[in-house]
């Protein structure tokens, strides 16, 4: 895969999800080959709401998975804080499979629901 083709496919899934979900926030995923992170974007007001990464817990001997989960349960819990439950899940130009279905798993577990 180049780089055009994660854009395009990228670009394709957000496009088909903001069409179908107008009254739900963005949860949109980044993966790199170390780390996670995830945000809550209000894509009316163009604004980010709530954020978490494993940058910072990246020192930290731990593995992939568990780290995703950190995070997820990280997100969730300023999401609940701040009374955000329905969201729809963009997962960008990744497959919903090994840690972007971890991440989703345990935010669903966390209490948020798309």
């Amino acid at each position: 895969m180049t780089y055009s083709n994660n854009i395009k496919r990228a670009r394709r899934i957000r496009r088909k999800l903001k069409m179908v979900n107008t009254d739900r926030y963005r949860l949109t995923v980044f993966r790199s080959t170390k780390n996670i992170s995830a945000q809550i974007i209000d894509d009316i007001s163009k604004k980010t709401l709530v954020s978490a990464s494993s940058f910072k817990d990246s020192k930290s001997k731990k593995k992939k998975a568990e780290l995703s989960v950190l995070v997820a349960d990280n997100l969730a819990k300023q999401a609940i804080d701040k009374k955000i439950t329905k969201v729809y899940f963009d997962r960008g130009r990744y497959k919903f499979h090994g840690r972007i279905k971890i991440f989703a798993e345990a935010l669903r577990k966390g209490g948020l629901i798309f």
